[in-house]
């Protein structure tokens, strides 16, 4: 299932990401992939920010989040794309 973080607009131009959640994001959330509407260059940054203001029991892990688009481990400061599948990545652990 998806959900929309914003109120989305069919005639709007701006670009449409889907994000994926695992670990503490998804146990948060609640979903495993949301799609969101975000305004030309935004930034992973921005997005996490974004985010974090949603959920704020998500701030411990605000430091320790690796993030990938298309299946590559990119930095914050990456731009997204119209299309791009986006992944935070919080610690996890197991055997």
């Amino acid at each position: 299932m998806t959900t929309d973080l914003t109120h989305p607009n069919p005639t709007n131009p701006n670009p449409t990401i889907t994000l994926k959640l695992f670990a503490a994001y998804q146990d948060a959330v609640g979903q495993a992939e949301l799609t969101q509407i975000i305004a030309p260059g935004t930034t992973i940054a921005a997005l996490l920010e974004q985010i974090l203001q949603q959920y704020p029991q998500l701030e411990p892990w605000r430091h320790l989040t690796r993030f990938g688009v298309n299946l590559a481990f990119v930095n914050a400061d990456t731009i997204l794309q119209d299309g791009d599948e986006v992944v935070l990545i919080p610690p996890v652990s197991g055997g």
